[in-house]
């Protein structure tokens, strides 16, 4: 094994162990509950907001996001500008992904978290502000015609593919990665994709009983 590859090991294990700090569920441990046994059952802001109001579900958001932005920026603007024969904007892609993978799947909660689509948004953002900016247009437009987040989640991770084939054509190494990004927030919307064809999926606003 390289000494290149080795950055990215370290990457990938770093990353997946940050994503892997929830935000949502400690959150509903200091409110006295298992955020995933309520609502959609999930560990992420959309039901945190659901359950236990905005400010929670502020502190949730930010917590998703910052552990996804943060590494990209290290990688960015610290370890790309040492080591310049690393490829930094693939492991900034490759870090930010493991992140999400912690996030969506965390070891000690038995690999149940969140769906990841705050913290790609803002390993997005830190790796190219404007496919960063398109997600959020798209997220927010979408939210405000239909209230539905899942929608809005599913269409930003789509539109995230286009986005890489605009603004970096020719990089088939980051669209690669960004099929991962793409295919895993999908799948974990996959419960949300059947409630939305049968028309039973929850809109934004709506609240769930906390007993």
């Amino acid at each position: 094994m390289t000494s290149l590859m080795w950055y990215f090991v370290g990457a990938i294990v770093a990353g997946y162990f940050l994503g892997c700090i929830q935000s949502g569920f400690f959150i509903g441990k200091i409110a006295g509950l298992d955020i995933r046994q309520y609502g959609s059952g999930n560990a992420g802001t959309t039901n945190v907001l659901r359950t236990l109001g905005k400010s929670r579900a502020l502190c949730t958001f930010l917590g998703d996001a910052l552990k996804g932005f943060i590494p990209v920026l290290v990688v960015k603007y610290l370890m790309g500008p040492s080591v310049p024969e690393l490829n930094s904007e693939l492991l900034q892609l490759v870090i930010g992904f493991a992140v999400v993978m912690g996030h969506d799947y965390p070891f000690f909660l038995n690999f149940r978290g969140g769906k990841g689509i705050a913290t790609t948004a803002a390993v997005m953002m830190a790796f190219d502000w404007r496919i960063g900016l398109c997600c959020f247009v798209i997220f927010v437009t979408v939210v405000a015609l239909t209230r539905y987040v899942s929608l809005a989640s599913i269409l930003l991770s789509l539109g995230l593919l286009v986005e890489m084939f605009v603004f970096h054509p020719g990089r088939w190494d980051l669209l690669a990665v960004t099929v991962l990004y793409t295919f895993f927030a999908v799948y974990r919307h996959r419960a949300n994709i059947k409630r939305l064809l049968a028309g039973t999926e929850s809109k934004l606003g709506q609240k769930v009983e906390v007993k």
